[in-house]
């Protein structure tokens, strides 16, 4: 049977990864703050006669390869981010010989939920 991911989460392994799911999160949600803070700096810049170089620029240069290092973490792995600020995310698995998600959420303490491929966050249940 071909599935659409070709890794698959255990429980244990999605648990494991948490801590460092975690930190992963913290560090997207930084960056993409940054980005913001600087994309309307930018903006201010590029007005007609403006010099869009420098510091400014740098720094978004900079700020955008962290972002882009954070979420090559997750794609690495086939872990899907379905919401940054939430932290909400979706580790691929199979259960009952079916291909699903194991689904967490920043504040919760650990796996506790999984949904269909085609569901999403409003057809959990509890594992």
């Amino acid at each position: 049977m071909a599935h659409q991911f070709s890794k698959h989460y255990t429980r244990d392994e999605a648990q494991a990864l948490l801590p460092q799911v975690r930190l992963w999160l913290d560090q997207l949600e930084r960056t993409r703050d940054r980005l913001l803070k600087y994309d309307k700096r930018l903006s201010a810049l590029m007005e007609p006669g403006r010099d869009a170089g420098g510091e400014v620029v740098n720094n978004w240069a900079r700020t955008m390869a962290d972002f882009r290092g954070a979420m090559d973490e997750f794609q690495r792995r086939e872990i899907l981010i379905k919401d940054i600020d939430r932290g909400l995310i979706d580790f691929p698995a199979i259960i009952g010989g079916r291909e699903v998600f194991l689904c967490w959420e920043k504040d919760e303490d650990g796996i506790e939920f999984w949904h269909d491929l085609d569901t999403g966050y409003a057809g959990r249940e509890r594992l």
